[in-house]
């Protein structure tokens, strides 16, 4: 969802820029912004408390980071190709299933006001679906697992992980998708691309990139 369907990794971005300016630290540069991309919150907070020595605990920095982020979130929006995808693929009764590492908490506060182009998936898991063990977050493919499940039983089906498309937009999750066993379209941010090294390296044979939705051949992935 965040950086692929939505523009959330900007507004997350900001925030973070905002605490790391609190203690004199920042701003995010994307060397690491991209080892953030996909990943739970407290695994990614861990992250940016060790980068920069934040005297934080895990809690307080998520507490800090939600009061800043839940005053942005009604501001974002589609990014390129992200809506028209989704509308095609709903005409075409194409089962989809939207797996986000964002706690429902999180996705009610991004989506609400885009609440309506939310129903077009057929399935919704969030980060903190009790399903998914602890620990087991992307770049663990039990997400996906988990959203799969919920469409073969949604549609009396028996879809396989080799049957499906993972959209993504951080190396995280490009690993859940393909740990997963399908094919990866992997969006990066733009700004990102020049940080990820070998990308054809990353998807092993098990994917493609692109620089935005709006590339996507529909045709030749069979859509």
């Amino acid at each position: 969802m965040d950086g692929l369907l939505i523009n959330t990794e900007d507004t997350y971005t900001l925030t973070l820029n905002e605490i790391l300016a609190q203690y004199g630290k920042g701003p995010l540069t994307w060397d690491l912004k991209i080892r953030l991309q996909g990943l739970p919150g407290a695994k990614a907070g861990q992250i940016v408390i060790d980068h920069y020595q934040l005297p934080l605990t895990v809690e307080e920095y998520e507490k800090l980071n939600l009061e800043i982020q839940s005053k942005k979130w009604s501001e974002c929006g589609f990014l390129p190709g992200a809506m028209e995808l989704l509308q095609y693929l709903h005409s075409k009764g194409i089962p989809i299933a939207l797996c986000t590492s964002s706690t429902n908490l999180k996705y009610e506060q991004k989506t609400s006001h885009l609440k309506e182009s939310f129903k077009l998936f057929d399935v919704i898991i969030t980060g903190d679906d009790p399903r998914i063990p602890p620990g087991k977050g992307k770049p663990f493919p039990d997400i996906w697992q988990v959203g799969l499940k919920e469409l073969n039983k949604k549609f009396s089906s028996q879809i396989k992980p080799e049957e499906c498309l993972v959209f993504e937009d951080g190396v995280a999750g490009v690993r859940a998708g393909i740990t997963f066993g399908s094919y990866v379209i992997w969006v990066p941010h733009p700004e990102a691309h020049e940080f990820l090294g070998n990308k054809e390296e990353i998807l092993g044979g098990q994917g493609t990139s692109l620089y935005s939705l709006e590339e996507l051949d529909k045709a030749k992935l069979g859509l």
